[in-house]
């Protein structure tokens, strides 16, 4: 004969204050304490824990408070609880097993903390790391930074890029991939199953917008070839080894990075050759650079005070001159952003081979360390063209060696190969 169940009323639960324990049935028992406070409790045997006396133990596992869990409600509960039981599982070792999961999850910022802690440490600068946390702080946090990951799903996805694909579709673009990385690590991790939410293809391309059809192409400020005679004489006139950094990359028209970054053991003084290692190149692949008359006299500058490894080296010994040192050069010359950028010189050497050489398009591409647009020509064109380049690069230095005055014209094709 089964026992019986549903003994207690709503009104003896209510009413009730002796300290004890009141069964309803079915292992479901009403506690009140010597406080007075009342709580649910469902009771049952283990077989797997007994007593001294060899006989199965009470196992008591708690249902909430009498003022936060009904009868009913407390009575559903143990109706769950004896369904488990009967399927063969220890509703005590299932409820361990939920508390260990909830102990274990991480909302996305936690994932993104620790996929960017992982993972700093292979890239390039400090400033690619901050990079990643400054975006999506500012963009995914305010909106899924507290949601558990593991509900993290496309809905909040789309809510996060939405509102900057078409505004500011590159950073968008790259908040896309970095969500795409954080949820595939939570994955991993086991922290969340299924599809990613944040894949492009044949997902997020079917909501939103092609980035080439919404991205506004965006180039880097450059001075016009006719000015940079007049500007590099303010420079040579300058003090300090940002100024030095600067004018060379623009005889080499090289990027900060590779500036920045250049040691004395990449120099090779009596080959007149610098070799920029693959690990600071855009391509991820070794760069020679033909060093010029000019080029050399900055290096025996910086030789004659050198102290450490850098060619260019920064405030603190150990180190090269920080991301935004050439950029306070310009800013000291009076040069604002919109005129002229440290990467725009490089345009500025393009425009003048193009415009006032003969020296062939791949020689230009190769100096500014250009991948092949086509794979015919990559197949075919494989050297470097140091020696042509090097010719190249004399005849930039000198170009830029004269100063010219306003509106003056510029004799084309003044320079051959």
């Amino acid at each position: 004969m089964s026992r019986p169940i549903k003994k207690l009323s709503a009104v003896k639960v209510k009413q009730e204050k002796n300290p004890g324990y009141y069964a309803d049935g079915g292992g479901l028992y009403l506690q009140v304490s010597k406080t007075g406070t009342k709580s649910w409790i469902f009771r049952y045997s283990r077989a797997d824990v007994l007593t001294k006396n060899g006989k199965r133990k009470h196992t008591d596992i708690g249902l909430g408070p009498y003022l936060s869990v009904s009868l009913e409600s407390a009575r559903e509960k143990a109706d769950g609880m004896r369904r488990a039981i009967a399927n063969g599982d220890d509703p005590h070792a299932m409820r361990q097993s939920e508390r260990a999961k909830i102990a274990s999850r991480m909302t996305f910022s936690d994932c993104a903390t620790a996929y960017i802690n992982a993972h700093k440490h292979g890239w390039k600068n400090e400033k690619h790391g901050d990079q990643w946390t400054n975006t999506l702080e500012t963009y995914a946090g305010p909106i899924i930074g507290k949601k558990d990951v593991s509900l993290v799903d496309t809905h909040d996805v789309v809510r996060v890029l939405e509102p900057i694909w078409t505004k500011k579709n590159e950073t968008a673009s790259r908040v896309r991939g970095r969500l795409e990385k954080v949820l595939a690590w939570a994955s991993t991790r086991g922290l969340r199953s299924g599809d990613n939410p944040a894949r492009w293809k044949g997902h997020l391309d079917t909501l939103l917008a092609k980035p080439s059809a919404v991205q506004k192409e965006e180039h880097h400020a450059a001075l016009s070839y006719a000015e940079i005679g007049e500007f590099m004489e303010r420079l040579r006139a300058m003090d300090g080894v940002a100024a030095r950094a600067l004018e060379f990359g623009i005889l080499n028209a090289s990027r900060t990075n590779e500036i920045i970054g250049a040691q004395w053991c990449e120099i090779d003084m009596a080959a007149k050759l610098w070799t920029v290692p693959a690990e600071r190149m855009k391509m991820k692949k070794e760069h020679r650079v033909p060093l010029g008359k000019r080029a050399i006299a900055i290096l025996k500058e910086m030789e004659s005070a050198r102290h450490g490894d850098f060619v260019f080296p920064g405030m603190r010994d150990g180190t090269g001159l920080s991301n935004m040192s050439l950029s306070a050069v310009l800013k000291r010359m009076g040069v604002d952003s919109k005129t002229a950028t440290v990467h725009g010189f490089r345009s500025t050497f393009r425009d003048w081979a193009a415009e006032c050489t003969n020296f062939p398009r791949e020689q230009a591409e190769k100096a500014l360390a250009h991948a092949v647009r086509s794979e015919t020509e990559a197949a075919y064109q494989r050297g470097d063209l140091l020696a042509k380049r090097g010719k190249m690069m004399e005849a930039w230095a000198a170009y830029c060696g004269v100063k010219r005055q306003p509106g003056a014209v510029v004799n084309l094709h003044s320079q051959s190969a």
